[in-house]
């Protein structure tokens, strides 16, 4: 399957594409980039180990995300290679907005909440991809290939995520699993696109449009 046809069911699936002034900055700002990238991958495992503890009693749950944890983990290995070899070193960076504004729309009860959770981890995954794909072809030959192999190892991940969403749902006994995570899907679609569309002051992996191209 090529790059093109992998991207398609990613794009179906987010409200919006990564505007160009985020794209230019990225170029401007690489090394940021590959910080953020690097920790992106480590809470994505750090959530994935989390909610494997939290919700012990979901089978499925646990295999699917103890793969996550060590794929993500992989993932993280090769981009701090990656920067050592380039010779980058290690930086602290605070949190952008997009994780925190995600979250503020999670429900306070259960199972409503892992639902939530596993549909922003969808969202999550999916936006990843489609700045992979859009980077690939404006960064360096090393890096651009490397972003292609993550788009084809991450392009499944937010399809795994939602198919355990309505596993929980259906588990959960909910009146409606397949409208309640619709619903969740259609909400969460346009906070995320919101996120990714509006001016943004900080810089980061998954970060909205930086607010000086924006003024």
């Amino acid at each position: 399957m090529t790059h093109e046809q992998l991207i398609q069911p990613v794009l179906a699936f987010l409200g919006c594409e990564t505007p160009k002034a985020w794209l230019d900055e990225a170029m401007n700002q690489l090394p940021l980039l590959m910080q953020d990238h690097a920790n992106c991958e480590k809470k994505a495992a750090g959530t994935a180990m989390n909610l494997m503890f939290r919700y012990s009693f979901f089978n499925d749950l646990q295999v699917k995300l103890a793969q996550l944890v060590r794929e993500e983990m992989l993932h993280y290995e090769q981009v701090l290679a990656l920067m050592h070899k380039r010779g980058q070193e290690w930086q602290a960076l605070s949190a952008g907005r997009y994780a925190a504004g995600l979250r503020k729309e999670v429900r306070t009860y259960e199972p409503e909440a892992l639902i939530d959770i596993l549909i922003i981890g969808a969202f999550v995954e999916a936006r990843s991809c489609e700045r992979f794909y859009a980077l690939a072809p404006l960064v360096d030959e090393e890096l651009g290939k490397y972003y292609r192999y993550l788009l084809k190892s991450e392009s499944r991940h937010f399809e795994d995520y939602l198919a355990l969403a309505l596993d929980v749902a259906k588990t959960g006994k909910l009146k409606d699993p397949e409208e309640d995570i619709q619903s969740r899907i259609e909400l969460i679609r346009e906070v995320e696109a919101k996120l990714i569309l509006t001016p943004d002051p900080v810089f980061r992996f998954h970060s909205g449009v930086p607010k000086k191209a924006a003024a």
